[in-house]
């Protein structure tokens, strides 16, 4: 019996001046990418904010959402990533695209946001699905730690919908596709 390739996963740029380029394979690798078809939906949430925006992405994985960001016009992107396999593919896939304004850390998200910080525009939440503590403290840093303010915008991957979710913080949408749920938040006193 012959066997089976294993299909690869390829990652592409859904929209902006990168579209269609495809980012390092990342199949030897345990992630779970932002899906194609979310990553538009959630862009097309976006697009009203993004040109011009400075966003942190908070587990950034293969960088999916950090160059579609940037390939969307975004001023520059924050990535951080505990692992550093990804963080080197990443690194060599911004060096093809030519990429200068995506500054990549190696680091556990959590020690990173648990320092005074300065906000950003739009925050990009997407841990490990079955890691709840991983979310919900995540959430809890960028309140307590001034990593937002009332122009932020944060947007959440998640597939339990038991999170915690701050009072001062107001949904604007939300969508679920399979098992994953994606939801858009801003701070309360900002109107969208």
């Amino acid at each position: 019996m012959k066997k089976q390739k294993k299909r690869q996963k390829k990652i592409r740029i859904t929209g902006g001046f990168l579209k269609n380029r495809v980012l390092h394979s990342v199949n030897k690798i345990n992630v779970r990418p932002t899906r194609n078809r979310i990553k538009q939906v959630l862009f097309n949430w976006l697009q009203q904010y993004i040109k011009n925006s400075i966003c942190l992405d908070c587990f950034s994985g293969s960088g999916n959402l950090s160059i579609e960001s940037v390939s969307r016009l975004a001023t520059s992107v924050t990535a951080l990533e505990k692992k550093y396999i990804l963080v080197n593919k990443l690194k060599k896939t911004l060096k093809i695209f030519s990429i200068t304004n995506i500054s990549v850390f190696h680091t556990n998200t959590l020690w990173w946001l648990k320092k005074n910080g300065t906000p950003y525009d739009i925050i990009y939440l997407d841990p490990p699905f079955y890691n709840k503590i991983l979310l919900n403290k995540s959430i809890q840093y960028l309140e307590q730690y001034n990593w937002i303010n009332k122009d932020s915008i944060i947007y959440i991957e998640h597939i339990d919908n038991n999170i915690y979710i701050p009072k001062t913080w107001k949904l604007i949408k939300n969508k679920k596709i399979g098992i994953v749920s994606f939801s858009l938040f801003y701070i309360k006193n900002y109107i969208i």
